[in-house]
């Protein structure tokens, strides 16, 4: 009787811990926590107040709290005051539909984590503004028209955000449409033109499918190479400028981060010039006596990359 009497208050202890067991795994599990949306990641870190007020002001604000998914590369900023706008006040003050076509260039349909993005070099990925922007991923991280991402896969509840340094600028047109479009390459766009007046049609050709990568020289780098005036570019022998200008063009669109230090790359002209990234990014020419600095890089046009470049490169 004794015996029977412990197997029954076994038997019973056992049904306790299985039913405590089974209420256990009944019970609803913890709730997990809400991942914020895009413009709630963006309100909530102040080095976005920038990007923020420029989706408000471009009228993207709501889009970015949507459901669904997209891909943002999100400018900091400093990115955007290094791209002009100097205040947040600035951007509130722009043009909407300048900002909508900005932003709109920042955004792809669909959440695209960092292994996920296409690897290129310089694969083309379509952006909600219509156009496309071009991506790198390598060993040194990943790269969009160029510009590297400094903080990878910062997930939403409606897509990913990819945090960059700089503000992607969509193409205002061809290369030479952009040159123009630009107050620090007017002896540039004249030395095209009195060029093509020769043998060579530069004009065409850097109006032309490409792509090319162009170094392009600013005004002062035409001035320090003997050309004072835009007259003094207009009395050259077109031939002439045509050499020089040619050999400041590579084709192949090649980004700042496809730079590579010692590589020489041929240009139009025939010749190669000589990549420097010992000290900066910089270019030289096979007659220069120092290499010209890369002053700012990756303008895109839709033909190809600008580089500004504050020498003029001698073949």
């Amino acid at each position: 009787m004794k015996s029977s009497s412990i197997l029954k208050s076994l038997l019973f202890a056992c049904v306790v811990i299985l039913l405590s067991v089974s209420c256990k795994k009944d019970e609803d599990p913890q709730p997990q926590p809400v991942k914020p949306t895009i413009a709630e990641i963006a309100s909530s870190d102040t080095s976005f107040s920038f990007l923020l007020a420029a989706a408000t002001t471009a009228g993207l604000a709501d889009e970015l709290a949507a459901p669904g998914a997209l891909t943002v590369f999100a400018p900091t900023n400093n990115a955007f005051r290094a791209a002009g706008y100097a205040t947040k006040a600035a951007v509130e003050a722009a043009d909407p539909t300048t900002l909508a076509g900005i932003l709109t260039y920042h955004i792809i349909s669909g959440a695209v984590f960092a292994k996920d993005v296409p690897a290129g070099p310089n694969a083309s990925v379509p952006v909600l503004s219509g156009g496309v922007v071009y991506t790198t991923k390598n060993s040194s991280g990943v790269f969009v028209n160029g510009v590297k991402v400094v903080t990878a896969d910062v997930e939403a509840s409606n897509g990913v955000v990819h945090v960059i340094g700089s503000v992607l600028m969509p193409p205002s047109g061809n290369i030479v449409e952009t040159a123009l479009a630009n107050a620090d390459f007017t002896y540039l766009v004249a030395a095209i033109t009195r060029a093509s007046e020769g043998t060579t049609n530069v004009a065409a050709v850097l109006s032309g499918p490409g792509p090319y990568t162009v170094f392009a020289p600013v005004n002062q780098a035409f001035i320090d190479a003997g050309y004072v005036t835009i007259a003094d570019i207009e009395a050259e022998e077109p031939d002439v400028l045509a050499s020089i200008l040619t050999y400041h063009v590579i084709s192949g669109r090649i980004f700042s981060s496809d730079l590579t230090n010692g590589a020489t790359p041929a240009t139009l002209n025939g010749g190669t010039v000589l990549i420097d990234l010992s000290s900066g990014a910089k270019v030289k020419g096979a007659e220069n006596t120092s290499a010209s600095e890369i002053v700012s890089a990756n303008i895109v046009a839709t033909n190809g990359v600008i580089h500004v470049i504050d020498q003029v490169l001698l073949p």
